[in-house]
């Protein structure tokens, strides 16, 4: 699908998009995603990157409903086995045939050692499952994060963030602990290199399970790239240095796969980028292909801990039902048949180059970062580099959906996801378009 041509509706929204929204609004409660207040639209459908909205307007989603939508839209086979499952039986906890045959090619890619899984609906509701597997492992409680990282806003992780999404809902879980991460835009201890400041971070982590907590660490989770916070590529090192940590400490080593997981990084997992085995992945997001479902990966020793492993003690009403399964079974299959993994990697070293270049152009677009299609950008203010402001960035936002891009511009820690099946042609037809948004408000803003 082409994009069409610019036009001068109100947030790139046509007519119809705009009523529907506004109907919407007397009925749903706050708090939906920014991207889809700012945006108002009403999508109607889709096919491979491109999304259509209501009015017949057409987009290069360049966000993938925040890297879910590994297939895009439409696909015509995830449709089909999708449908025909649907058109059977959708829930109940008893063995399927898909979720066997997911089950099987699913251990078949992860990394050596991980090959049991629980499923479940969503990610805090796996990284949650996750944390009582490792505290009925260890026989311990408490938990170690990373600042900037974010694994759920239910309130047993909540605490796990160091951000605003946690602010004024008073006491967190307690035995939650929060270490400073090496974000390669600013080091928190104000080292320079990168690998200095993941050497410092690693050091300082091992004084803070030292003084900070009880001695009784159950698990470190991390992500293998913060998505959240920008996608933002920890120095090299450093996921294998926390692994080694937690080790050292007795605690299990989670990796938070959520993003990363699943071709998206242009490796099958984040965690595969150091040859590092987590004792713990948890999984979701892309690899229902748009289904919602998640889940929990680990060693056949570490999956018999009790009470975890008790009847009932890690299930999930919706976790693994027919429908589910059949969405995951699918979407793993045409991952692996249509390499996806490797696109991911091709396309994303192709789109990082095509952002080089508009950076050389466009003096808003700072530091770059990422792996596979999973790509970082810093919108800033030339005349001193510090983070573009927020409605600077919403116009950029505008700009790009009336030229036929969907974008996550509207913050200054850019994040570029699109779908596993985007053609290299396509993608950097997106970055073009987005780069124009950028000089037209640069010009407006006489920036």
């Amino acid at each position: 699908m082409t994009p069409q041509a610019p036009t001068d509706a109100p947030y790139g929204a046509g007519p119809k998009s705009q009523a529907l929204f506004q109907q919407e609004q007397e009925y749903i409660a706050p708090g939906l995603q920014t991207i889809a207040l700012y945006a108002r639209l009403a999508i109607d459908g889709g096919s491979g990157a491109s999304l259509r909205d209501v009015d017949g307007r057409e987009y290069t989603d360049l966000v993938a409903g925040i890297g879910v939508a590994s297939l895009g839209y439409g696909h015509p086979e995830w449709a089909r086995i999708v449908g025909a499952q649907a058109a059977k039986t959708a829930v109940g906890s008893f063995t399927s045939p898909h979720r066997v045959s997911f089950l099987q090619t699913l251990a078949s890619v992860t990394p050596k050692g991980l090959k049991r899984c629980q499923l479940y609906s969503s990610g805090a509701e796996a990284v949650e499952a996750a944390l009582r597997l490792a505290k009925s492992k260890t026989g311990k409680f408490e938990v170690v994060g990373f600042w900037g990282g974010f694994h759920g806003k239910t309130m047993g992780v909540m605490g796990l963030l160091n951000d605003g999404f946690k602010n004024n809902y008073g006491a967190m879980t307690p035995g939650l602990h929060l270490a400073p991460y090496p974000d390669s835009r600013k080091c928190p201890f104000g080292t320079t290199g990168p690998h200095d400041c993941g050497a410092h971070c690693l050091e300082f982590l091992r004084e803070m399970l030292r003084r900070e907590t009880t001695g009784r660490v159950a698990a470190i989770i991390l992500e293998p790239i913060q998505g959240t916070s920008g996608n933002v590529v920890p120095p090299a090192g450093f996921f294998k240095g926390v692994r080694e940590l937690a080790r050292e400490t007795g605690a299990l080593f989670i990796s938070d796969e959520m993003i990363t997981g699943f071709g998206r990084t242009g490796k099958m997992f984040g965690c595969d980028h150091e040859g590092t085995v987590p004792d713990i992945m948890t999984i979701g997001k892309g690899f229902g292909g748009g289904f919602p479902v998640s889940g929990v990966v680990t060693s056949d020793e570490i999956a018999e801990a009790k009470p975890w492993s008790n009847p009932s003690g890690s299930s999930s009403s919706y976790g693994g039902n027919p429908l589910a399964s059949a969405a995951c079974d699918v979407t793993l299959r045409i991952i692996l048949r249509d390499k996806l993994v490797d696109n991911a990697a091709a396309v994303g070293t192709a789109m990082l180059q095509r952002l080089e270049e508009i950076r050389s152009r466009q003096p808003l677009i700072g530091r770059l970062r990422g792996r596979g299609l999973m790509i970082g950008a810093d919108l800033v203010d030339p005349r001193d580099q510090k983070p573009l402001d927020k409605a600077v960035c919403r116009e950029i936002f505008e700009e790009g959906l009336k030229r036929g891009v969907l974008t996550m511009a509207y913050n200054p820690s850019l994040r570029i996801n699109p779908p596993l099946v985007i053609a290299q042609k396509q993608a950097l037809e997106g970055l073009d378009l987005l780069g124009e948004a950028i000089r037209v408000v640069a010009k407006r803003r006489s920036l």
